[in-house]
């Protein structure tokens, strides 16, 4: 079985897990309406998905 042979320092092990953080989401914008939306996805505020219209916006 591996044992380890030394203690692993706090310093070490918090160095290690540095990259485990949350991080927000980045959301790109919509080139029609200019709002925040997920990637490929229709937009909740026009209804526009790679320039076609999807859904029913509400203009």
């Amino acid at each position: 079985m591996a044992v380890p042979k030394r203690r692993i320092s706090k310093t070490r092990g918090r160095k290690r897990r540095s990259h485990n953080s949350i991080k927000p989401i980045q959301l790109p914008y919509c080139p029609q309406c200019g709002t925040a939306a997920p990637s490929h996805t229709v937009c909740p505020n026009c209804g526009q998905y790679q320039g076609r219209t999807m859904v029913g916006g509400e203009e």
